[in-house]
């Protein structure tokens, strides 16, 4: 298959192109690297993206950042953080990418485990993460040409703890390589509006 990997340079990112690039023809798609380059948060640039790399088989989302911080420091500048990052850039991108998909083609997001299990200062992920859910869920009975909609939510990753590990205390991570086989499951599988939670 020909699969479109965006956020390819991320921590997850890397290990799905590990993990699918043994078997399938990969374009690696980053922010500012990779062998192209996209803004998801900007749909004109995910329609020129499509436009460079023609139809796909399969594009896998890894992208998207989401704001951490207390609830009494929220504000709408920052909660539109993760709303128009993480959220609106992924949804962009199914948008665009349903019709670039080839026939019986696939679309794998990323959401995450504070959609269930939510912790301190995790408010703006949380929410974001449960409206991605939602999503994939609806998508999937409304896709048409046999194309199928996932998404994978992880928690945190070992190789993330230096950065996130202070708001995952007493949540056991799991290694990017465990991750990147729900990615491979989603891609190469047959299931569709699936949540694969890799949460410990």
């Amino acid at each position: 298959m020909k699969i479109a990997v965006i956020g390819a340079t991320g921590t997850i990112g890397k290990a799905v192109v590990t993990q699918l690039a043994v078997r399938h023809d990969v374009i690696e798609v980053g922010n500012s690297s990779g062998q192209y380059q996209v803004d998801i948060t900007d749909i004109k640039s995910v329609e020129r993206l499509f436009g460079q790399i023609g139809k796909v088989d399969a594009i896998v989302s890894t992208a998207g950042s989401a704001h951490f911080g207390p609830l009494q420091e929220l504000t709408p500048e920052k909660f539109q953080i993760g709303l128009r990052d993480k959220l609106m850039g992924q949804i962009n991108l199914a948008l665009v990418a349903q019709h670039h998909l080839n026939d019986s083609g696939s679309i794998t997001l990323t959401s995450g485990s504070l959609s269930h299990e939510p912790v301190l200062q995790g408010v703006n992920a949380s929410t974001v993460n449960s409206a991605l859910d939602g999503f994939v869920r609806a998508a999937a009975i409304e896709l048409k040409r046999g194309i199928r909609i996932n998404i994978v939510s992880p928690t945190v990753l070992q190789e993330s703890l230096a950065t996130y590990g202070s708001f995952f205390y007493g949540v056991e991570a799991v290694p990017a390589s465990r991750v990147a086989l729900a990615y491979s499951r989603s891609v190469e599988g047959a299931q569709t509006g699936e949540v694969y939670r890799i949460w410990k």
